[in-house]
């Protein structure tokens, strides 16, 4: 019950404030989030590769209302990829974007715009861009902005959500060879009429999904925390033969970061999802909102003092 009272809290802008302004809560968020500023990010990455864990950077701001803000957050990322490039890490980054940060529901070529200039600025420093899939309204444009980029930059990657009926066509679509694919559960409020509303048929979504992607010809990317996902997704790895160069474990910043560990060290490439910036708020209440462990860690921070 919980899950899609946070999901709604994370639109509520009298909840943002409040939340925003407690002193408490900076301690609690430093563990989902990287920092608010570019070396903020930057110490991540380093930190993450001195593990031998790659990332994808998150730079949080999305449903913005005016082309300024868009030009802003597309301009952040190519500030990012500058820095990444000038200090030797863009090869172990990839950077996510969300195209409703970049004017997506304003004008959908003013995000395929600014999402062409950041995939453009990505292969020049030798680093990739994924585009991150928000609620199902946004599905169809944000695939075939997808399309349009892969025309000149085969390597953007998708991410595709099991909690929604429609995944498994697209699944289908996308586990061609060259074709990067993350795979979620999802982390939005979504109507019955399109969605999957219990987390054992959300599952076992995942699992038929994660079959169509391993049997594929593409580079699958299992965004799991789950253990028994992660196993099956070893398990479908050596089903299919696949080198550990073929594909990849992705994980929040901040969460099961010794299974990330144990993970490298079996072997498996692992990418730390790391997002950082001012605007962190509705990023931080969805995770809330999928994990009653993150939860229990944010109320017990506010009954701790030390």
């Amino acid at each position: 019950m919980l899950g899609p009272i946070l999901l709604s809290a994370a639109r509520s802008e009298t909840l943002r404030r409040v939340v925003s302004a407690s002193p408490l809560t900076r301690p609690v968020v430093d563990r989902f989030v990287a920092g608010e500023e570019l070396p903020d990010a930057l110490a991540a990455v380093r930190s993450n590769a001195a593990e031998g864990i790659d990332v994808t950077l998150d730079f949080l701001g999305e449903d913005i209302t005016t082309e300024a803000e868009a030009h802003a957050n597309r301009d952040a990322y190519l500030r990012l990829l500058e820095a990444l490039g000038g200090q030797g890490l863009a090869a172990r980054a990839d950077v996510s974007v969300k195209l409703s940060a970049f004017g997506q529901s304003l004008r959908e070529d003013l995000a395929l715009e600014g999402a062409r200039r950041v995939a453009e600025a990505a292969r020049a420093v030798g680093g990739t861009l994924t585009l991150d899939m928000e609620d199902h309204t946004t599905v169809d444009s944000t695939l075939g902005i997808l399309g349009e980029l892969r025309k000149d930059y085969p390597e953007t990657g998708a991410v595709l959500q099991s909690y929604l009926f429609r995944t498994e066509d697209d699944a289908k679509a996308l586990a061609h060879a060259g074709s990067r694919v993350r795979l979620v559960k999802g982390a939005y409020k979504e109507p019955a009429e399109v969605a999957f509303q219990k987390k054992p048929e959300v599952d076992r979504n995942y699992v038929r999904l994660l079959k169509i992607l391993m049997a594929g010809d593409g580079y699958p990317m299992i965004g799991s925390h789950d253990p028994r996902m992660i196993e099956i997704a070893k398990a479908l790895a050596e089903r299919n033969a696949r080198p550990a160069s073929s594909y990849e474990f992705q994980m929040l910043y901040g969460i099961r970061t010794e299974a990330q560990r144990q993970l490298v060290a079996e072997g498996h490439r692992v990418r730390a999802y790391v997002p950082y910036g001012g605007d962190w708020y509705g990023y931080f209440m969805r995770r809330l909102a999928e994990r009653p462990a993150n939860l229990v860690f944010f109320l017990r921070s506010f009954t701790t003092r030390s």
